[in-house]
């Protein structure tokens, strides 16, 4: 594992050979621009992210600047823990379900005192002063002005325009010239400012530009839980003429309608009881399992001065069990959070729903200072080596291919140390696909990726009037634009794809010495069965379509003290569900069960809904009246004309502006227009089918089954 992490500046020379004696100059003065290299030290490659190499970079770092960074240590014997962490997944091995404790993997493999104590020395030679050692000595974090790290690890940090974002990031793998603390070193993080993002998403019309827009939730206040319908569709005829007044052209729209607000309705959002229900975990509260005896541990960075009292405002208002210090706690980790804040919606679906799912279950909010790869890794680990629960539920990610490898290799580690010690570390897929939608290549989301991680992904959901499922599609949402403010588009303009689950294939974990992505994280073995050479995401899906979304309480500053009401998607809804879902399992199994990916793919008939293409006879088609006579579109037409298979599509009045009306499609994770994005017709596309598919995973649990599979045998159900 070190020989891969580290290369002497002998075998990798840092000012190659110009191909012209005219390139001498340039090449001169670019070598005189790096610093000197000791020759005892060695390179840390893997370090820097993708995007330096075509980035506009926007200048230096101020110097004097304080930041932290952090060393990553090896673990001993790499290949061995490898072997013993495959082991304790196999059926036909001793060592089946054997988990470690923290303190044992730290005595059989982890870093010794010593060893952090020449990390820290390596610091203090530098002018940065030690922050802590993590636990286990897996990690040393120390602080310091950007030119004494620059100094330290012989980069230069330059601010570069990533998208809409400024980051700074390192401009070349660091140089360690210590040789002592360069064999120790599995990565250096801190280096780069990039983070993760929560994937959460509300029902919100794309701009003209055919992007995903942004907007404030609608607030709402409530006296009674029936405030929201869990009827989501019906059917409707309307017409639109232009100005309002008769003039042409007059479009008329028919089919399935989406009953989001209105003047008259909340509309439709799923409350705890609906959906405890359709998935039957009441039949599991029946049989006396709810997660009690359990923690489910939530990763959320900053934090929320409000969550307990929203909380327990939704909880009083669903009936659920009150959050306090016997069941619920806060912890800040490595220090007390500087960026917290009200209205955090995504701590707000984190909290609740994991706590609708398992009211029974203990929750431990754990909050670092920030979205940094640096602060969310560490603390991921903090919640793993103090084994704060058997559920690690993190409802966040990045671009895998715009991730430094380093990174996503902290992130395995991690997830595979919580595997031997018997936790799941559930992450959210991602909430665009493919990612295409932001013009880069397809790619998948990290940590979600981690062949030692379980991969939630996302489902649109329709239900009867008894909270049966009437219908499930894939998560994947496009949008049209039918009319507007007294304006009738003919034809009706195709936006294209909004949001839906993230899925596919692994490609970016292994980068070469350009930094361009050459192979992804390696496939586990309980996805064998499955097409496709690297890791493939997701493995399992749960409610996630903000236009059938799940309401919570929050506090919103400037509205009152009460909580309001507001309705949220993203598989930062389905995270958490499943995270509780994974806590019960663990009570009814009755001992910890590891990562809950490995059992996904044989589980037994019935504890699994296989999530297959939907369609309808009524999806929306429109007629409009021209002066010269009447054009017609069918619904594949209406939503672009590339919906390539089975697709479920419904009339949105959006409530926001008079006289405008979208059509949306479900079951489309794909683009139906031709654009940047991977287009529904090509075989790259994310599309449901039976069995796997890279839009849902394995399906969506039924519940009861699901958790009653773990049952020891011969145990009463």
């Amino acid at each position: 594992m070190e020989k891969e992490n580290v290369v002497s500046p002998l075998e990798l020379s840092s000012c190659p050979q110009p191909a012209g004696l005219w390139l001498v100059a340039i090449a001169l003065i670019a070598c005189v621009s790096l610093p000197a290299l000791a020759a005892s030290g060695a390179f840390i490659h893997n370090n820097t992210p993708n995007y330096v190499a075509s980035a506009k970079n926007l200048g230096t770092e101020n110097p004097s600047k304080i930041i932290d960074v952090s060393i990553w240590l090896n673990l001993h014997n790499r290949d061995q823990f490898d072997a013993l962490a495959a082991s304790l997944y196999d059926r036909n091995s001793p060592n089946y379900r054997h988990f470690l404790k923290s303190s044992e993997i730290s005595r059989q493999f982890g870093p010794t005192d010593d060893e952090a104590k020449t990390v820290q020395k390596f610091f203090e030679s530098h002018n940065l002063k030690l922050v802590l050692i993590g636990p286990g000595n897996l990690y040393v974090r120390a602080r310091g002005t950007v030119a004494d790290v620059e100094n330290a690890f012989h980069v230069t940090l330059n601010r570069y325009q990533v998208g809409s974002k400024v980051i700074r990031s390192n401009d070349r793998d660091p140089y360690i010239d210590d040789g002592a603390t360069a064999s120790l070193t599995f990565s250096v993080s801190g280096l780069d400012s990039g983070g993760y993002e929560h994937p959460l998403v509300q029902a919100t019309p794309l701009s003209s530009g055919g992007t995903a827009s942004t907007s404030s939730a609608i607030a709402h206040g409530a006296a009674s839980p029936d405030f929201y319908t869990s009827i989501c569709f019906g059917s409707e005829k309307e017409t639109f003429s232009t100005d309002g007044n008769g003039t042409l052209p007059i479009g008329t729209y028919e089919g399935n309608q989406l009953l989001l607000q209105s003047l008259t309705s909340y509309g439709c959002g799923y409350t705890p009881a609906p959906i405890q229900a359709a998935y039957n975990l009441t039949g599991l509260y029946n049989e006396g399992f709810n997660g009690a005896g359990q923690t489910i541990a939530i990763i959320d960075w900053c934090g929320s001065p409000t969550i307990t009292s929203d909380a327990n405002a939704f909880n009083t208002m669903f009936n659920l069990p009150q959050l306090t210090s016997s069941n619920f706690q806060i912890i800040y980790t490595p220090t007390q959070s500087n960026c917290e804040s009200e209205d955090d919606p995504e701590i707000n679906l984190d909290v609740e729903w994991s706590h609708t799912v398992a009211p029974g279950a203990n929750i431990d909010l754990v909050v670092p200072p920030s979205a940094s790869f640096q602060d969310v890794n560490e603390a991921v680990y903090y919640a793993v080596n103090y084994a704060l629960g058997n559920t690690v539920s993190g409802s966040y990610g990045s671009v895998e291919s715009e991730t430094p490898a380093s990174e996503l290799a902290n992130e395995n580690l991690v997830s595979e140390i919580a595997a031997v010690t018997g936790i799941s570390t559930n992450f959210a897929s991602g909430d665009y696909g493919d990612f295409s939608v932001f013009g880069i290549s397809p790619t998948v989301s990290a940590p979600a990726d981690s062949p030692w991680a379980t991969a939630v992904g996302g489902v649109s959901l329709s239900l009867n009037s008894d909270n049966s499922i009437q219908w499930q599609s894939g998560w994947g949402n496009d949008e049209t634009l039918l009319a507007e403010e007294g304006f009738v588009y003919d034809p009706p303009i195709a936006f294209g794809y909004a949001y839906g689950s993230g899925g596919g294939e692994s490609n970016c974990a292994t980068v070469n010495s350009s930094g361009d992505c050459v192979a992804g994280f390696p496939k586990p073995t309980f996805q064998k069965g499955i097409a496709g050479k690297y890791r493939q995401l997701p493995d399992v899906s749960w409610v996630a379509d903000p236009f059938t979304g799940a309401v919570i309480a929050i506090t919103v500053p400037g509205d009152g003290n009460a909580p309001v009401w507001q309705v949220y998607g993203g598989t930062s809804l389905a995270t958490p569900m499943f995270s509780g879902l994974w806590a019960i399992a663990n009570e009814e199994a009755g001992v910890p069960l590891g990562q809950a990916a490995s059992y996904l793919y044989t589980l037994p008939s019935g504890a699994i809904y296989d999530i297959t293409p939907v369609g309808s006879k009524i999806n929306v088609n429109a007629s409009i009246e021209e002066s010269y006579g009447t054009n017609k579109y069918t619904p594949s037409e209406v939503m672009g004309g590339d919906t390539s298979g089975l697709f479920f599509s419904a009339i949105w009045d959006y409530v926001g502006y008079q006289s405008t009306a979208y059509a949306v499609s479900f079951g489309t994770d794909c683009g139906t227009v031709a654009s940047y994005y991977t287009a529904c017709n090509t075989s790259g596309a994310l599309k449901t089918k039976t069995g796997w598919d890279n839009v849902t995973g394995v399906g969506t649990p039924n519940a009861q089954a699901f958790a009653d599979s773990f049952a020891p045998a011969g145990s009463k159900k």
